[in-house]
């Protein structure tokens, strides 16, 4: 069941992607973008849509319509968003890459590659974002009416194993903004708190725990899962919903978590907003902080590529008039800026300056 789990969290992060963008690597793209046969339905659809692939061994594999929003933190994952405004029939397009806690430096690789691949396949038509499990941007969210984060690799899935032979698992049901995630955290006592619902899912049995101080969204969203158990597993599992002032201690749901404390989360640090100007003018590409605590809308010009780091995420603006290297560049050099950064995890958007008040309206200041 656990599939293939990395040991380091976020090892992926210091991986080097500084090949993509390159005239050579573009040319490539464009070849074996129009080869990908993943893209075939994407260049195909007429209509919004949201469509989802999953890297295995260097290639996409699409995941069903049905396990949209379900990501296995062992993996990396490619998210195409197609939307319309109400004036235009033309389609928009935002392709998101999700990278999990334990997914190697060749899977971010893949990830990062296909998704600069498939925006080539669109004629450069689409805004690219990276996502990092836990620190996901708010568009990103909203393309799910729920977020589910699991452990392990491609293998995983319990459609693999019998019920007596399963893994068991805690998942934690936060509710944040109109979204309800469901998350696998360690199987241990101090995972568990009065603000949220958890279930202990042992295969054969599973356990809905409502904490005293939990919301309503929670537990619908917990007994829904709960059924959904049932159901998939064919009346093999029975289920129980308890609340945290009636649960003893020995009850079943807490003897079965260790006393041990489980893996420490990184510690989100505050970041700061500021601005930041890549430029090649001298013959080098070179980064400069252009100012801290602040970023002016005025400062930014066409003729750059510019970043605006704030706490929603790293927004590269691409200048009109900046150079192919600075554009073609972009995302591997945000990467390569927060990976030695204090916030090495913001979700990171590469826009045009044409789309650029779409996105950073309300980031930067006016």
């Amino acid at each position: 069941m656990s599939g293939l789990v990395k040991p380091t969290e976020y090892d992926w992060k210091d991986s080097n992607v500084a090949d993509i963008g390159t005239d050579k690597d573009r040319a490539v793209k464009k070849d074996s973008a129009m080869t990908e046969k993943c893209w075939e339905p994407v260049g195909k659809a007429t209509t919004p849509f949201l469509m989802v692939w999953r890297v295995k061994q260097f290639n996409l594999v699409v995941v069903p319509a049905d396990e949209i929003g379900t990501f296995y933190n062992g993996d990396s994952y490619i998210v195409c968003k197609a939307s319309k405004t109400p004036d235009s029939d033309k389609l928009l397009y935002d392709i998101h890459f999700w990278i999990g806690k334990h997914s190697t430096a060749d899977e971010y690789g893949t990830a990062a590659y296909k998704t600069v691949e498939l925006d080539t396949f669109l004629d450069d038509a689409a805004v690219q974002h990276r996502e990092v499990e836990g620190y996901e941007s708010d568009r990103f969210k909203s393309y799910f009416g729920k977020l589910i984060t699991l452990d392990g690799g491609f293998a995983s899935g319990f459609r693999e194993v019998k019920p007596e032979e399963y893994k068991p698992r805690l998942l934690q049901f936060v509710k944040e903004g109109s979204i309800t995630y469901m998350r696998e955290v360690p199987l241990c006592k101090s995972s568990v708190n009065s603000g949220d619902v958890f279930i202990l899912d042992l295969g054969t049995h599973g356990y809905q725990f409502n904490g005293k101080s939990c919301s309503p969204f929670e537990k619908n969203a917990a007994a829904a899962f709960l059924q959904k158990l049932e159901s998939d597993r064919k009346g093999r599992c029975k289920t129980e919903v308890l609340d945290e002032d009636s649960t003893k201690k020995e009850h079943e749901f807490w003897t079965r978590l260790s006393d041990e404390a489980g893996e420490a989360s990184p510690v989100k640090t505050d970041v700061v907003k500021a601005l930041y100007k890549l430029s090649d003018a001298s013959g080098t590409l070179e980064m400069s902080l252009v100012c801290e605590g602040s970023a002016p809308r005025s400062e930014i010009k066409s003729d750059d590529v510019f970043m605006v780091q704030s706490p929603k995420g790293l927004f590269v603006h691409i200048g009109s008039g900046c150079s192919i290297d600075e554009k073609r560049n972009a995302l591997s050099n945000a990467h390569k800026f927060l990976s030695s950064s204090p916030n090495p995890f913001l979700s990171i958007t590469v826009v045009t300056e044409e789309k650029a008040a779409a996105f950073l309206t309300g980031i930067w200041d006016e």
